[in-house]
């Protein structure tokens, strides 16, 4: 398509809100995905690192007499 103008282009022909608002909703969804992943990440390396840690004091309360 060929716009002769950027509100042409903008409008879409009639139907630019449903265009643009679906870009705008996926956008948000891509976004809070990557951020809920990013936090979980976060909470599941603390888990692990606690526990770990857990680990190590158990191994050195049993090698220690």
């Amino acid at each position: 398509m060929i716009w002769s103008s950027w509100s042409e282009f903008f409008s879409m022909g009639g139907y630019g809100l449903y265009v643009w608002g679906s870009y705008i909703v996926t956008f948000i969804c891509i976004a809070g995905e990557i951020l809920l992943i990013s936090n979980r990440q976060r909470t599941l390396e603390r888990q692990y690192s606690h526990i770990q840690d857990l680990d190590n004091n158990e191994t050195k309360n049993e090698t220690t007499p």
